[in-house]
């Protein structure tokens, strides 16, 4: 690419690890909520419906700022960017750690949505920009894991810290990290020129392309499946049987480092038109079997992943103890929601290889759009019951497998 310096030719995967500890700052900062709600929205006042969408209020000021941004700042050289973006979201949790009142911690989460939103399109296109072409689903796999790795430990560790010592602590603890991560990249990253300024509108030309217009709702469709139960998988998996959540959530973002950095390889290998549907398939399915277990009557047992038998479903799934089944559906989810990703950024850039910064912007707008738009509709089912809300994911995880398939030979993603 043009805005990359003959310093930074192509090579493989080792320059792109920085970059990942810095979405890992990011995807602290973005899902660790999720593991606190309750008590922040009993400490601020709010029922955990309306709480959650301190969420919502994230996704979609980091969807809008995303696009806006990568014009703004696409002069700005890439490790100034970089390093700007995160100590910019230190700032906000910082704020947050201290906000007295929820409309004041809604505007804190906008102004870390904007420092998100400067990093992680800009991460993913320099990362795409510093390997071997055939490396570039792998890399992108990589700068996406720091968000995955961030749900399998992040977002525990902010569970746990939040128990201990409360939420303010939590959130402070995660400011302090992207403060950190700032100074690590500000240390390590090479020297990256930004690119000639381009007007927003030119940049939204892109949209006119067939493919990527038939690419970027697949995004929206299946992020919204996986996040309409996310937010509230502290009360959804407690409709399970689940008290103690911090294992299972270890669970599900141990799931989404695996199906991450599979989804990389795997489309490199076969192409993205074979893994995505696949991803679906397997959301679908243990999203709904979560919403069987969650329905009145059908409960799984108290401290789940004992493997004590249970429960009018009988404890069993072929045999399965439910305790083990519920931990091997979390596991499954978290891999389906994090192994889209790297094959969507793929196709996108495979699709418009000229705009590739521009596209994965877009994707990531896409990407947040997705998870705003699965929180609010989980705020609304959640007070009629976990299983509604398991069971709008799973529908939703649904059309996103049909429209996969439908679409799948509408890009330039061919083996």
């Amino acid at each position: 690419m043009s805005n990359v310096p003959n310093e930074t030719e192509p090579r493989g995967l080792a320059p792109t690890l920085v970059l990942a500890l810095g979405t890992f700052a990011v995807g602290t900062d973005a899902f660790v909520v999720a593991g606190f709600l309750p008590d922040l929205a009993a400490s601020l006042g709010v029922t955990e419906g309306a709480a959650g969408q301190s969420v919502t209020v994230f996704a979609a000021a980091y969807a809008v700022l995303s696009p806006v941004l990568a014009t703004v700042a696409a002069r700005v050289p890439r490790r100034v960017l970089l390093v700007a973006a995160l100590v910019v979201l230190g700032l906000a949790n910082l704020g947050s750690a201290l906000a007295p009142s929820f409309p004041v911690l809604v505007v804190t989460r906008v102004l870390a949505a904007a420092g998100a939103a400067a990093y992680t399109p800009g991460a993913g296109a320099v990362a795409a920009a510093l390997v071997r072409p055939e490396l570039r689903a792998r890399a992108l796999a990589v700068v996406v894991g720091g968000l995955t790795v961030a749900t399998a430990l992040g977002v525990p560790l902010g569970d746990l810290a939040g128990e201990r010592l409360g939420w303010r602590y939590a959130l402070g603890a995660v400011a302090v990290a992207c403060l950190a991560v700032a100074a690590g990249v500000r240390a390590v990253m090479p020297v990256l020129p930004g690119a000639p300024p381009v007007p927003l509108r030119a940049r939204l030309d892109v949209l006119r392309r067939p493919a990527v217009t038939a690419i970027l709702p697949l995004t929206v469709l299946g992020m919204a499946a996986s996040y309409t139960v996310y937010a509230y998988s502290t009360p959804a998996l407690r409709a399970v049987g689940v008290e103690g959540t911090a294992g299972l959530l270890f669970l599900y973002g141990l799931g989404a480092v695996l199906g991450n950095l599979a989804a990389g390889y795997a489309t490199d290998r076969w192409g993205a038109h074979r893994v995505l549907p696949a991803a679906y398939l397997v959301m679908a399915v243990s999203l709904g079997l979560l919403g069987w277990m969650a329905a009145p009557g059908a409960a799984a047992p108290s401290g789940a992943l004992s493997g004590t038998p249970s429960g009018t479903v009988s404890g069993m799934v072929s045999g399965m103890p439910s305790g083990v089944l519920v931990g091997v559906l979390v596991l499954a989810w978290g891999a389906s929601s994090w192994c889209q990703t790297p094959p969507q950024q793929h196709r996108l850039i495979a699709a418009a290889p000229l705009e590739a910064p521009l596209v994965v912007s877009l994707n990531s707008s896409a990407i947040y759009a997705g998870i705003g738009a699965g929180t609010l509709l989980g705020g609304l089912t959640l007070p009629s019951g976990a299983a509604l809300t398991y069971g709008t994911g799973a529908a939703l995880a649904a059309v996103a497998l049909a429209y996969a398939l439908a679409t799948r030979h509408r890009d330039r993603d061919r083996p």
